[in-house]
């Protein structure tokens, strides 16, 4: 499985949705739907950017995050994420402040 399969299927189950349901949310075809977001999870096929986009607005995860290789990278990801926005520049400040 590829790190883009591994967070599309993490994504996917933490939202609650079927594979096919994510596909017909994302515009692919219902009668392949399901077939294609199996084929993108198991890494046998790679979707393009702008469909990995669609499946971010879809599933409410940064684009990023299906591109994370490291878990923890993941995490920060999709927490930032749910911040409110007068909350994230608080983080990054926070964040950047660790490395000095």
């Amino acid at each position: 499985m590829t790190v883009l399969g591994r967070r599309l299927k993490q994504a996917r189950q933490l939202a609650g949705l079927s594979q096919e349901q994510v596909g017909i949310e994302a515009d692919l075809d219902p009668m392949s739907a399901s077939t294609r977001m199996n084929r993108y999870e198991l890494g046998k096929r790679v979707p393009a950017y702008e469909l990995v986009e669609r499946f971010a607005k879809v599933l409410n995860v940064p684009t990023a995050y299906f591109y994370a290789v490291a878990e923890d990278e993941a995490q920060l990801l999709l927490a930032f994420s749910k911040l409110p926005k007068a909350k994230r520049s608080q983080a990054v400040e926070f964040v950047v402040g660790l490395n000095k």
